[in-house]
């Protein structure tokens, strides 16, 4: 196969947000001894998740999983407030590894709630994430996946309608489903500041960036992970041939046959040690030279919870 150069995006992997949730469940770990229970997976990603179980994390789908008396952590993408009166009831110790970014957008729920707004909630109705924020308000939230939805979906009162967003989304189709609510909802509230998580702005404009320059993106991620699912979407978006994989061993040869230069980028949940391994794999195969792209320094860092610092 003839040689052909890699480039890989900046910024890639981890964001603030998986960073924090991946560290409070270490430490934990440390602190209060194994076993440490999770209730649902703690970011999105099938490699961090098994290198937690190994040191000693059980991932469960309910509480009820849980023994009495155990430490539970609740993942990064939030839970409804029903899971936390749960935890309280059964006296279950909880460390709370939600992102911050996606309490902002529970906050917002709560506060349009209290006001009698209908809530417009942009995102994938299937998602944990979704999921979680709905509760704050499941008798004024309405999830809007598509512009299509936007085109049809109605509020009891018109004039008290408020918009919000999953943190995971493409911002591109993200801003269309908004326009299309503006312009039916003239009097729509919008969030004061973006819902969009920053990493996931960021790694989407270097997908972006980048797409004119590269004839194939390999995206690493998980195929659950919604900002790894985008940024493939977006690549082929860009008319770019474009692939979602966990891993080196996912890397299928003839993608590459006539490619002479490949774009390399990562979700937000996805380890640095997978994208070591995939650079790996492709100079194997023909790589040769990997270029580093320029792009934003990503020094957000949140602060732990208490119960663990």
């Amino acid at each position: 196969m003839p040689g052909f150069q890699v480039v890989l995006a900046s910024p890639r992997g981890f964001c603030a947000g998986v960073d924090r949730a991946i560290e409070i469940v270490e430490r934990a770990l440390e602190r209060f001894g194994r076993p440490i229970y999770v209730r649902h997976e703690i970011v999105h990603n099938a490699v961090v998740v098994e290198d937690l179980r190994k040191k000693g994390a059980i991932f469960v789908d309910e509480l009820s999983d849980v023994p009495a008396d155990s430490w539970v952590v609740f993942s990064a993408h939030g839970v409804p407030p029903q899971v936390v009166q749960e935890a309280e009831a059964r006296g279950l110790r909880v460390v709370d590894a939600t992102c911050p970014l996606v309490t902002k957008v529970h906050v917002g729920a709560r506060a349009w709630n209290k006001r009698d707004f209908t809530i417009f909630l942009v995102g994938h109705r299937a998602h944990v994430e979704v999921e979680g924020v709905v509760g704050e308000a499941p008798e004024r939230t309405i999830v809007v996946e598509n512009v299509a939805e936007a085109e049809r979906v109605e509020a009891r009162d018109p004039d008290k309608v408020a918009v919000l967003t999953q943190t995971t989304l493409s911002v591109d189709e993200a801003r269309d489903i908004i326009g299309v609510l503006e312009r039916r909802f003239p009097k729509l509230r919008l969030p004061l500041q973006d819902d969009i998580c920053y990493a996931t702005q960021n790694r989407q404009d270097a997908v972006k960036a980048l797409s004119d320059q590269v004839d194939l993106w390999l995206v690493i991620g998980d195929p659950t992970s919604s900002n790894s699912n985008r940024l493939r979407e977006l690549g082929v978006s860009r008319g770019v041939e474009s692939h979602l994989i966990l891993g080196a061993d996912q890397i299928q040869t003839a993608w590459l046959e006539g490619k002479t230069r490949v774009g390399v980028t990562s979700g937000a949940s996805t380890p640095e040690v997978s994208v070591r391994g995939v650079i790996e794999r492709l100079r194997e195969v023909g790589a040769t030279d990997v270029i580093e792209s320029d792009g934003p320094v990503e020094d957000i860092v949140f602060t732990l919870p208490e119960a663990v610092r």
